[in-house]
């Protein structure tokens, strides 16, 4: 039970990263962090999903082999992750024919093994966008819902899995939340999703439509649907192949992050698979919602596509860290934009943190409190501090990153005032101790940030260690 196991979705290499990505990346590793801090062993993942028809056009597009064009994308992605200061554990690509490829052929031989998948000739609505065969029901005034466009229609023989089959399991599991889906809302649209009937799903594609993929072990002329090894991406990289230690000590998933339109995946396709395989479940799929830039949907075309490599150039990586986990509520959309942001950044960080540990910093430095152990003794200080970590804890235990970051800002409001109501800047005796409550009390919003904005919190203890002033967030 000391382990805990949270991976990211695969990102998708038709495109560089955007701020979408970003956002997952980040509230994954908050969770990564945290979990460390108690004591877990963590293991954190992330990577690159390389196939399919829309990689195999953007190559096209770019004048580049499939191979040249995802390992430059690939490259952008592992980038990133420095850039946010991830703290993943493994970056997995399923190109990878060592550690990947392996375990979606052993994935596949099994669901055969087991009679879940099967040949036939089909014709059905396909979405290039979603790469996925889409129902009747499934579309919105005769479009994909996610992406708003028609689909085709197309007509070819392909392997289907038997999804039909695991229709009752897939609803039971969710329903008693042994397969955990947050927020409700999206358990909701699941349940939902599942009473409508689950229909078999196509796959395999044909090689005269998609030749960038894995081939069906026995059939070359068929290659392995995205998603089948995609999804096998979080078993891979723990070395299902070949039943490893790794596997058999982190696996099952402890929370996968995904966003909201690629639910249907991650909550039926994938359950269904580990339940042909006769492997444990997920615990738990945590859903965030999409951003968007000044109120609109984010597009090329529209030309408001935010960087996140530039973001974090122009104000900094806790900065940044901070807006996503901060504005945007962790299961919902949220908006972006640059007034916004230096908005928060000049209030809250700026004003709320870096000018708190500055007066109290120079406090110290005017009472020379080296000198004295710091404890915290003020009975009122201990009661706040209290509820404050409880309400730290619950927030994360509910999956509220949002909501644990503004527990720690109303502290640092607590503390601003109180230097304000004893006037603690005048050389007074009693002033030394309500000083070092206060010192204390900043060590305990450090210790706090840790999983959020873990620079400045290493900054902040560095700083009252050797009572230096620099500003952690000078204001824009």
């Amino acid at each position: 039970m000391n382990k805990f196991y949270i991976t990211t979705s695969i990102a998708y290499t038709n495109a560089p990263p955007h701020i979408g990505f970003a956002l997952e990346l980040i509230q994954a590793d908050v969770l990564a962090r945290y979990n460390r801090i108690q004591g877990k062993d963590v293991y954190f993942l992330t990577g690159t999903d390389e196939h399919g028809i829309k990689v195999e056009k953007a190559a096209k597009d770019a004048g580049k082999t499939p191979q040249e064009f995802v390992d430059e994308i690939s490259k952008k992605f592992q980038a990133l992750t420095k850039v946010l200061n991830i703290s993943n554990t493994d970056f997995i690509r399923t190109t990878d024919t060592k550690r990947h490829l392996p375990a979606v052929e052993k994935v596949w031989q099994k669901l055969q093994e087991n009679n879940d998948l099967y040949k036939q000739k089909y014709k059905g609505f396909y979405c290039t966008g979603c790469e996925a065969f889409l129902t009747k029901k499934d579309l919105v005034e005769g479009k994909c819902p996610h992406h708003q466009i028609e689909p085709q229609i197309i007509e070819e023989e392909n392997y289907f899995f038997r999804l039909s089959k695991y229709q009752d399991q897939l609803k039971e599991v969710i329903e008693k939340d042994e397969l955990k889906i947050i927020p409700e809302e999206r358990k909701n649209e699941i349940l939902s999703f599942i009473a409508r009937g689950l229909e078999d799903i196509s796959f395999s594609r044909s090689k005269e439509r998609l030749r960038w993929g894995f081939s069906v072990p026995g059939d070359d002329k068929q290659v392995i649907y995205v998603w089948c090894d995609a999804l096998t991406n979080y078993i891979s990289a723990l070395g299902f192949a070949t039943n490893s230690d790794l596997f058999q000590k982190f696996w099952p998933a402890d929370v996968h992050c995904i966003g909201k339109d690629i639910l249907r995946f991650h909550a039926v396709y994938w359950p269904a698979i580990l339940l042909s395989l006769n492997l444990p479940l997920p615990k738990s799929i945590l859903v965030h919602g999409f951003i968007t830039a000044n109120g609109q949907k984010m597009s090329k075309s529209l030309g408001n596509v935010v960087d996140p490599f530039g973001l974090v150039e122009k104000y900094g990586q806790d900065a940044v860290r901070y807006y996503l986990l901060r504005e945007i509520p962790t299961t919902k959309d949220g908006d972006f934009s640059y007034s916004k942001f230096e908005k928060r950044y000049n209030d809250d960080l700026a004003k709320g943190l870096g000018n708190l540990v500055a007066r109290v910093i120079g406090l110290k430095f005017k009472i020379q409190s080296s000198k004295f152990k710091i404890t915290i003794k003020n009975s009122k200080f201990i009661e706040i501090l209290e509820k404050v970590k409880k309400d730290y804890q619950e927030a994360i235990k509910n999956y509220k990153l949002n909501e644990a970051l503004a527990v720690i800002w109303e502290l640092i409001g607590f503390c601003d005032k109180y230097i304000e109501e004893k006037r603690l800047w005048e050389d007074k005796e009693e002033n030394k101790q309500e000083i070092e409550n206060l010192i204390g009390t900043i060590k305990v919003i450090a210790k706090l940030l840790e999983p959020f904005l873990p620079k400045t919190s290493e900054k902040i203890v560095k700083q009252l260690e050797t009572d230096t002033l620099t500003p952690l967030f000078p204001r824009i």
